[in-house]
């Protein structure tokens, strides 16, 4: 893809956009916040497709499990939203990550992205959100190139450029996959975890005042919220981060951040990003408009 295509391709869509969404959705609550939201942005984004992405850690030992728990969790906000015609359209991601940079994963989710993807009009690029570790869509450009040339990736994953080391949970699960897609020169905006994103939290007052008793779903996202953060955060101040929204903020409403272009990063097995200003660019959020972005959130959750 030649530089001026890549810039076209990195300017926000000014009309409703294709998605799919690729979540690890049992992992932590904000992607459910995200899957939710993007839900209820259907006059902005035209929702193809939700696959379930692997992950693992004390909620699932294995990438596999991860994956199926995030499936199930994925139809479980469907019905809480009465949204099962969706259903169809959520596939199973892959049950391991990476071997090395050169192997695909194959999976219902990598075979569904391709065919969807390949199925696009030339001007109409196919964008693909992603929460978790980038496994599936990393596979999917492996097994299939060309649709580097159909697609945008706007991934939440890694730390600011300027934060001391890439030690985050979607990148540093999944190296491999993350140095595919930062590589391979597919349309990518970025949205860095902590320096950025990390601004994007919620509290008990604010998520009991103004969603609970509002609806199922309201409901179910603040008692799972405030269970975790009582129990992670042990002090009655905490906020909890839901910074998965902002990577579907990103398609909706260019005032709920700031972007600039950046020469993609390298990322490392090391935990540290290396530099090269030949690389091609991507786009790079540095800043989140919080407050604007919570009351979108929780005006379309309420109504919902």
């Amino acid at each position: 893809m030649n530089t001026e295509i890549l810039l076209k391709r990195l300017e926000r869509p000014k009309e409703a956009a294709d998605v799919v969404l690729d979540t690890d959705t049992f992992n932590e609550i904000d992607d459910q916040y995200a899957l939710a939201y993007m839900l209820l942005s259907a006059d902005r984004l035209n929702v193809k497709a939700i696959y379930a992405a692997p992950f693992s850690n004390e909620k699932a030992a294995a990438p596999a499990e991860g994956m199926e728990k995030s499936y199930q969790e994925i139809l479980n906000i469907l019905k809480l939203m009465g949204k099962t015609s969706f259903n169809d359209k959520v596939f199973r991601g892959s049950e391991r990550y990476l071997p090395d940079e050169h192997t695909p994963v194959h999976s219902e989710a990598v075979s569904d992205l391709i065919k969807k993807a390949m199925a696009q009009p030339k001007d109409r690029p196919l964008y693909v959100i992603a929460l978790g570790a980038i496994t599936n869509i990393a596979s999917a450009i492996l097994a299939e190139p060309e649709i580097i040339d159909k697609i945008v990736v706007i991934w939440l994953g890694g730390h600011a450029l300027d934060w001391v080391d890439t030690d985050e949970f979607n990148m540093y699960q999944d190296v491999a996959a993350a140095r595919v897609v930062f590589g391979c020169g597919v349309p990518l905006v970025q949205l860095p975890c902590l320096g950025v994103v990390s601004e994007f939290r919620v509290t008990e007052p604010e998520l009991t005042y103004w969603l609970k008793g509002q609806n199922a779903l309201c409901d179910y996202l603040v008692d799972v919220t405030v269970n975790e953060g009582r129990t992670h955060e042990k002090t009655p101040f905490w906020s909890r981060v839901i910074w998965d929204v902002t990577a579907v903020a990103w398609l909706v409403d260019g005032k709920f951040m700031k972007d600039r272009l950046e020469h993609s990063p390298i990322p490392q097995y090391d935990n540290h990003y290396s530099f090269d200003a030949r690389r091609h660019w991507i786009k790079y959020v540095y800043q989140i408009h919080r407050d604007a972005l919570i009351e979108d959130l929780f005006t379309k959750l309420r109504n919902s």
